[in-house]
């Protein structure tokens, strides 16, 4: 049930190290220590990791084993798996979606990843010498002022990421992969040993692994599936891709708690490289997305090796944003190629190339057409909105009840039967816990 021609992982670590580079972007090291700080800290943290795995795993298992049995795009493989199960071809459309929502996240998010590009030249070149609050305020307000900077800056960024989906699986994605993972994980390891000794570890320690859950709410059980979500990748149609690039004697389910538990690991890693800075300087711990373009720089320009620490950390955070940027491209890119009978360079030229386009409208958004407004938000705010309450808990909350409810057993089975163990515990979280909490996290965002 595979398409034709399609490719194949050359190795499960290339594969694992793709799928982790996808899962493991700025949803990690940017958004989860801010998402944590303004959530109270260590019960967020508890509560996050109960989500990844009783939510995130069955969701990514979910994606990998329609991707794998379809074989094709995310519309396609939901097509292919729907009709062998005696259901509608129509269940394609929970494909697109995916599609649609890893194309919205990349218009905006390839904003933020030129943001980075842009700060990991200036640690380059200043390193943050003598950064204040004040400083790192106006640098980032200047920024955003500045739209031939963040156009090309987003343009180089976007150009990289082509070049990587251009040269195709093996020689594009694997390659780049299977190096800018290995380094992303030994800058952290490297920052977060740094920050043992440089000061603010015990109490990052502290403010993670104690929990009070006299301060959890409702919205810190929301906050945490969301995180789970945006941060391990499903939803988007990537997984769904990369999944039918499986070869059969792939175990699923090792392999999605493998992605999930680097993903987990990282982001705490993350955590480590972050928060130590924060509470060692006295900054804001609930500081929102600044933390990491004004709050950061405060830090780095006060501690000793600052200069290197900053290059080191802004580094890492390209390789994330770009691994993470190659993964929701290429569902799109593959569907692009399927529908249009075209090649891949072809594909890729026009998907990078329309979403650079739109991206020049997210840039103007944050200053010169920050007062057009649709349904009261900016473009911006609006495109945000739509993949955050809508696309992402709808695409997830539908494969979760396809391949729960309506794909044949007999099949998932199938795509699961190096697992066996673990398909009655899929199938359950699946039916009974992942569909429930999805389907609120989507009514929820709604009203």
């Amino acid at each position: 049930m595979t398409a034709t021609g399609n490719a194949v992982w050359s190795s499960r670590f290339a594969f694992i190290m793709a799928s982790v580079g996808f899962a493991v972007g700025l949803g990690n090291i940017w958004r989860f220590p801010y998402v944590t700080g303004e959530n109270g800290g260590s019960a967020f943290v508890v509560i996050y990791l109960l989500c990844a795995v009783a939510i995130g795993i069955p969701c990514l298992m979910a994606e990998l084993l329609v991707g794998r049995r379809g074989g094709g795009s995310p519309p396609t493989s939901m097509a292919v798996v729907a009709t062998e199960s005696g259901r509608s071809d129509r269940w394609k459309v929970v494909g697109g979606l995916g599609v649609i929502t890893a194309y919205t996240i990349a218009i905006t998010y390839a904003v933020v990843v030129g943001w980075v590009l842009w700060y990991l030249g200036r640690a380059l070149l200043t390193g943050f010498t003598d950064f204040d609050a004040a400083v790192a305020e106006t640098t980032f307000a200047g920024l955003l002022a500045d739209n031939q900077s963040m156009v090309i800056w987003t343009l180089i960024g976007n150009v990289i990421v082509g070049t990587i989906i251009y040269a195709g699986v093996t020689a594009g994605i694997e390659r780049a992969v299977t190096i800018m993972m290995p380094l992303m994980f030994s800058l952290l390891v490297g920052l977060s040993v740094y920050n043992y000794f440089a000061g603010g570890f015990i109490e990052t320690l502290k403010w993670l692994f104690t929990p009070d859950f006299s301060k959890v709410t409702g919205a810190t059980f929301l906050a945490a599936v969301g995180q789970a979500f945006f941060s391990i990748g499903v939803g988007m149609g990537g997984m769904m891709t990369y999944g039918a690039y499986l070869p059969k004697d792939f175990s699923i389910a090792r392999g999605a708690g493998t992605i999930v538990l680097a993903d987990t690991f990282i982001a705490l890693l993350a955590g480590f490289v972050v928060f130590p800075a924060v509470f060692h300087f006295g900054l804001d711990m609930a500081s929102g997305p600044g933390l990491i373009f004004q709050t950061l720089p405060v830090a780095f320009s006060q501690m000793p090796g600052g200069a290197v620490f900053a290059l080191l950390f802004f580094v890492m955070l390209a390789v994330a944003g770009v691994t993470s940027m190659v993964g929701l491209l290429e569902s799109v890119t593959s569907w692009t190629k399927e529908k249009l009978g075209t090649t891949r360079q072809r594909s890729t030229i026009l998907v990078v190339g329309s979403v650079t386009c739109l991206s020049v409208i997210s840039v103007l958004s944050y200053n010169t057409w920050e007062d057009y407004r649709l349904l009261g938000m900016n473009f911006n705010e609006f495109t945000e909105a739509l993949y955050d309450k809508l696309f992402l808990p709808m695409a997830g909350l539908l494969v979760a009840l396809f391949t729960g409810w309506f794909m044949h057993p007999d099949h998932s089975a199938d795509e699961l039967r190096d697992d066996t163990q673990w398909y009655g515990p899929w199938r359950g979280l699946t039916r009974l816990i992942v569909v429930p909490a999805v389907a609120v996290i989507l009514v929820t965002g709604l009203i």
